[in-house]
């Protein structure tokens, strides 16, 4: 069960707040689009999505070679709150990141 204290710290670290915050704003992304975004190798991109699947925060589905995830739809109404908030105060922070997600996605070869 997600608490507080797991929410606050998950969102403590720069790169899962951002990966967040541009799920929030964009739905459903897949790892490579996170690569991109966040210029990080897939490795550091993996292991912090890991640990926000560990806490319930996101949901990951693979199709094909590819993992695309998402905000949990199930989170607690006060978690959604947080992310909400927080998106919609400190959009600027995800603002270059977003830059990124425009164009061409890896995994499906299409302009945005």
């Amino acid at each position: 069960m997600l608490n507080p204290i797991l929410l606050y710290k998950a969102l403590a670290e720069e790169t899962r707040l951002k990966s967040l915050l541009l799920m929030q704003k964009k739905g459903e992304l897949c790892v490579c689009d996170l690569m991109r975004a966040l210029n990080l190798s897939q490795p550091k991109v993996s292991r912090h999505l890991s640990e926000l699947r560990k806490h319930g925060l996101v949901l990951d589905e693979r199709r094909g070679k590819w993992i695309y995830y998402q905000i949990n739809p199930m989170l607690a109404p006060w978690v959604k709150q947080v992310l909400e908030i927080t998106l919609k105060h400190n959009l600027t922070l995800i603002e270059p990141e977003l830059q990124f997600l425009k164009g061409k996605s890896c995994s499906n070869g299409v302009s945005e």
